[in-house]
Order: C-alpha cells, then structure tokens, then sequence
C-alpha cells in the first residue's frame, strides 16, 4: 500500500480541526464554507448576524492562512442570493487581509446564448419568481495566496483557438493550438433524479471545479484540505487527481458518512489504492513529510 493516496474525513469542526494541523503544511485548499443566505443544514445554522458571520469567517480563514505552504493556493467557492447578493463582497475585505487575491474567477451554472441564428440554453440553476430580481447563475471562486506571486498552469485548462491563424501569428503560441481558457468557467450541474438520493445536500460544488482547481494550481501538490467537506466532491476530486493526501472536516457526521461511502465507491470504480486513515494518523503523516522537506 505503499502508493496508496492516504484520505482523513474527519466529523470535527472546521476551526478546532484546523488548529491541530502542522503550519505551512498544506499545498491546496478548495473549499466552499456555508454564504450566512439562509440555506438549511442539518446542523449548522446559516442566520448568523453579520458581524458574527464574518469574525467566525476570519478565525477560520486565519486557520487557513497557518496551515497552507508559502508557494500554495487558496480556492474560495462564494456566492449571494439575488436578495442578498452582496456576500462574497462583504467577506473579500476579511480576506484580504491574510492573503492576496490572485485571480477571480467567475464559475457560470447556466447560460443562454445564441447559436446559428437560435437562442440556446445550457446549464441548471435555481429559478425564482420576482418582479426585481433576475434568476443567479453564477458564482465566484477567488483564488488566494500568500504574496500574489505563485506559479500557475494556465494551460492545464488551455482550450484550442478557434481562429487557427493565431497559432501563427502570435509568437507566444510557439506554434501550439491551446490558449489560456480564461477566467470564465462554465460547469453546469449534472442533472439527477433525486436530490436525497443522489445529492444529498443543500449545497455543493461540481466535482469538476475542484478538479479545474488542482489543475489550475500544477506542479504536484502533496496535501490538499477542504474545512468544509459536505458530502465529499473535493475528496472525489482529489482522488481522481491523484493526490497523495486529503483530509477534509465536516461538523455533520451525516455528511461525513456520505462522503467516506461515496469515495470508496469512486475509488473502487476508478481501481484507485485509496487508504481511508484516521485523524490521529494523518497528522502522524504529516509530520513525517515535514520532515523530509
């Protein structure tokens, strides 16, 4: 088992969790922690006041901001509500002042747009019946580092130009048909039949994101976190990745639970060596690789 990717999903919370970890540990964190828009956990209550909201957000920020490595990358999942659209706005200045914003990245659910003459619509959203507002289809996912100076691999996510005289023409192609996709990712929810079933919480993250995340950040991360796992997309995403360590905190042993059975099904389908370690052990891990660093 000595190549096996060694996975911690732990019911702790997110800060007392975080506190345990080894500092500048960490490679990569994509999380998504819960907006304060009303949305009904099992456990957590999302009508919070909203200075309490955003000195909770920087106590586990700062966590955040400990644990991850001087060359490592921050991916925050946050959105509004049309009612309240002013969220991810409101938590920036938090932030801001532990890391520095890096790229913004605007994460498109659905999108209407025309195609030989017709209107095409592409993509799922949560439809709302107002005369002021319009129906939300996007949200952001600000990437954060410590100096604002970490590498990236923009063309793990590189798409082909669709005027191939540009391969020519521009010198910095060196005569490669793949440009920087951009800062506009398009990742509709996959269409199910039962949320209790098949999605089993009130909110998540594609697992594709996650995986444009890793991609996006290169080199070989060793150790990625989500403070706030859900139902695990993060770890799926992980696994499928490749990455030697995960280790993922939920305060909802219901959610938990989901996660660990949903990820050793992926492993098993995916004929992954996929070793689930407890929390004590993963800590153990990590210090061994401190070490050798």
């Amino acid at each position: 088992m000595k190549d096996s990717q060694r996975f911690c999903l732990e019911t702790k919370d997110c800060i007392a969790g975080m506190t345990d970890l080894p500092g500048s540990s960490v490679d990569l964190v994509v999380t998504s922690p819960p907006y304060n828009i009303g949305v009904k956990y099992n456990r957590y209550d999302d009508n919070r006041r909203l200075a309490d909201y955003l000195r909770w957000t920087e106590q586990w920020a700062s966590e955040v901001q400990r644990v991850l490595k001087p060359g490592g990358s921050f991916f925050l999942n946050i959105g509004g509500i049309p009612k309240d659209p002013l969220r991810p706005y409101q938590v920036m200045p938090v932030m801001t002042k532990l890391f520095t914003l890096q790229n913004t990245i605007h994460w498109i659910k659905s999108v209407s747009l025309r195609h030989n003459g017709e209107m095409l619509s592409v993509g799922h959203f949560k439809p709302i019946n107002s005369e002021r507002f319009l129906n939300d289809c996007h949200e952001f996912i600000f990437h954060f580092t410590k100096t604002g100076n970490v590498p990236i691999d923009r063309m793990a996510l590189g798409v082909p130009y669709m005027d191939k005289s540009n391969v020519k023409r521009w010198a910095h192609t060196d005569g490669k048909d793949k440009r920087c996709r951009g800062n506009i990712w398009f990742i509709p929810y996959k269409t199910i039949q039962s949320r209790n079933k098949q999605r089993p919480h009130p909110a998540t993250f594609p697992v594709e994101l996650v995986e444009n995340c890793i991609k996006l950040h290169g080199g070989k991360p060793t150790t990625m976190l989500d403070p706030f796992l859900g139902i695990g997309n993060s770890a799926v995403a992980a696994l499928r990745s490749g990455l030697p360590y995960f280790i993922g905190l939920d305060n909802d042993d219901y959610y938990i639970e989901v996660s660990r059975t949903d990820l050793l099904a992926k492993a098993q389908i995916a004929q992954k060596s996929y070793m689930p370690v407890s929390f004590h052990r993963f800590l153990e891990h990590q210090a061994q690789i401190l070490g050798r660093e």
